[in-house]
């Protein structure tokens, strides 16, 4: 019995010919999806599901944000219609019409919020002075997530361009005091371009300039 219990172990244990476990892909670490990330302009057509989307736009609000005030909005279109009637116009409508979703990445320019020092005053409108940087932040959080995730995006610019910007803020129903940032297609890439080397040395100064 023993003998037979010993047999059986020794051939689990046992990697057979043609039967090797193949090992699990690594993980890549933040740093290489910070390296290896580049724009991508175009995409197969296929969906994004909505669980990488919300995994996505969870990466874009752990952005840093000044005095946690959360500036950032997105409006995130999915529908091929849609998308077609609000972002395919201009020359590169492509890179929209065959993604499989759109996220605009909005700012709220201002918010109610107790005067700073006086906890016991009542809240009143007030600017989110740093609604740009906080949401930029986001957007980049947004890049970076989609690119871990083996999908592909691009920043296209909205603010301060308010020919491209008041279109879409209409067409979506974007409140007047939310402001889009920039637009980003997500989809399956159908490029595989090589990432800029963005590297120089010559950009750094030690110390003092």
């Amino acid at each position: 019995m023993r003998r037979l219990f010993f047999m059986a172990a020794l051939l689990a244990a046992t990697v057979l010919p043609g039967c090797q476990a193949q090992e699990a892909p690594a993980t890549p670490s933040a740093l290489d999806v910070i390296m290896t990330r580049t724009s991508i302009r175009s995409f197969t057509g296929d969906p994004v599901s909505k669980e990488q989307l919300e995994t996505i736009l969870k990466a874009g609000m752990a952005a840093p944000t000044a005095m946690n005030g959360q500036p950032w909005r997105f409006v995130v279109v999915t529908d091929k219609d849609k998308i077609a009637e609000v972002f395919a116009a201009g020359p590169r409508s492509g890179m929209f019409t065959t993604a499989g979703a759109v996220i605009v990445v909005c700012g709220e320019t201002t918010a109610m919020r107790k005067p700073f020092g006086q906890p016991d005053a009542a809240e009143v409108e007030m600017p989110n002075m740093f609604w740009y940087e906080d949401c930029s932040a986001a957007a980049e959080n947004i890049l970076l997530a989609a690119h871990a995730l083996g999908l592909g995006a691009v920043w296209t610019a909205g603010y301060p361009a308010q020919e491209r910007i008041a279109p879409i803020a209409a067409a979506l129903g974007i409140p007047e005091k939310v402001v889009p940032l920039c637009i980003i297609p997500v989809g399956i890439p159908a490029e595989n371009p090589e990432p800029k080397d963005k590297w120089k040395p010559e950009n750094i100064h030690w110390e003092q300039w």
